[in-house]
């Protein structure tokens, strides 16, 4: 393919630098071309495997023929009327089948927004709406997202919070068990109790929101014991259980909302990302009760359940069941996992691998020791890995965490050649 010679990574960056705004950061200085399945080329026509899916939102990978054509489609009907102006049978469609599709023997209702942010938000308005109260009970290390709201709940202050203050009162933080650093199921559960003895009463906590597995947070994975006592305190003080399922639904952990795993059925979900395979679209998902609380015309949103995007996550759902996603995402995990965990029997810089399906994670520190964490190595990982053609992204609490977010349609042949640039990578960077 013939290239405009000014388009180059480079030129474009200086370009980019000129005219977007500081606060927006690149992981990769590299601008991409086009994409297909889990590889992706650049403007210089140099190809990179695709281990970071858009920050999850690439569950079905680059431009998959069905949910391209389902685009297509709807492109020649109609792109927009807000839905509260003139209604359309595919956000009706779409929001029956995630009700069917959401744990819990009870009657369930949806609502579309457009970002994962916005479903968090509206949880909360929510849950607000239908218990009456003030209060919000989340988890450090926990992310959920860049509005003021959900600022207030991440518990992480570098890059989200620093400088954005003063943030919503009446929101508490519970400690996340992780027990790689001395924080126990118990710690996790006595925290709780000291928040409603020394912050707020029981009577006074309208949600308890938390992430089955926390994303950017380093994916830590919540004990389902944590997850089952979390719903015993909920149903003791009538506090609404929202599920944070942004990053882990629409299927990445080997079921549709990552909480099936441990057998609860929270009162709401939020979730975005990888439900329409990268057109923006996210939902609120929840007893029917809860979700009808708010008065008409207090919730919705111009562009929420964009009808573009709701024909695309109607096809994600086809496609999970005509390729068996859910049963290909364990098997990518237990791929992901065996070659990460081999890595780790040869390197003490790795602490821990951790993974729920295919979210995995390898968490890097100094000399062994799981207490110094490693953020530069983290860094130079990923920036030799992308050097060698590999696209990866770093998270955490102290930014050295690697995660992998490839997409579930990736070939096995393609995830042991990622596998194997990390391996290279990771040499190369301790060496360096």
């Amino acid at each position: 393919m013939q290239r405009e010679p000014h388009l180059n990574n480079a030129a474009l960056f200086a370009r980019r630098e000129a005219a977007i705004a500081r606060g927006v950061g690149h992981s990769h200085q590299i601008f991409i071309d086009r994409g297909e399945n889990a590889e992706i080329w650049d403007v210089e026509g140099r190809r990179y495997i695709d281990f970071a899916g858009g920050i999850a939102v690439l569950n079905t990978g680059h431009r998959h023929p069905a949910i391209t054509q389902a685009v297509k489609d709807q492109l020649d009907r109609f792109t927009h009327t807000c839905f509260q102006v003139l209604a359309y049978e595919s956000y009706v469609e779409l929001a029956e089948r995630l009700n069917a599709k959401a744990p819990g023997n009870f009657a369930k209702k949806t609502l579309f927004l457009t970002t994962g942010a916005e479903a968090v938000e509206n949880a909360v308005k929510i849950a607000r709406a239908h218990t009456g109260r003030p209060g919000v009970i989340a988890f450090t290390g926990g992310y959920h997202g860049r509005t003021l709201m959900t600022m207030g709940l991440t518990g992480k202050v570098v890059p989200y919070k620093a400088g954005f203050g003063p943030f919503p009162a009446e929101v508490f933080h519970a400690r996340f068990p992780n027990e790689l650093h001395g924080t126990s199921l118990q710690d996790s559960m006595d925290s709780l109790e000291a928040i409603f003895k020394n912050d707020i009463e029981p009577g006074r906590v309208a949600a308890i929101i938390i992430e089955p597995v926390q994303g950017e947070g380093g994916f830590n994975i919540a004990p389902p014991a944590l997850l089952q006592h979390l719903r015993a305190v909920c149903d003791q003080h009538g506090i609404v259980l929202i599920a944070d399922e942004v990053q882990t639904g629409a299927g990445r952990t080997g079921k549709w909302f990552a909480i099936e795993h441990s057998g609860v059925a929270p009162d709401l979900i939020t979730m975005a990302k990888s439900m329409a395979g990268g057109f923006p679209i996210s939902a609120v998902v929840g007893r029917a009760d809860i979700m009808d609380a708010p008065n008409p015309g207090g919730l919705g949103g111009t562009y929420a359940g964009n009808p573009l995007a709701c024909a695309a996550a109607l096809a994600v759902l086809d496609v999970f069941e005509q390729e068996n996603l859910l049963q290909r995402a364990e098997d990518v995990g237990q791929r992901l996992t065996a070659s990460l965990q081999a890595l780790a029997q040869q390197h003490r810089c790795i602490a821990q691998v951790r993974s729920l399906g295919a979210m995995v994670a390898m968490e890097l520190c100094q000399d062994g020791n799981p207490h110094q964490p490693d953020a530069a190595l983290a860094k130079a990982l990923c920036a030799e890995a992308a050097r060698r053609g590999l696209i990866l992204l770093s998270c955490g609490t102290y930014g050295n965490v690697i995660r992998i977010l490839v997409p579930l349609t990736a070939s096995d042949a393609l995830l042991d050649e990622g596998l194997a640039i990390i391996a290279a990578s990771l040499q190369a960077a301790l060496a360096a």
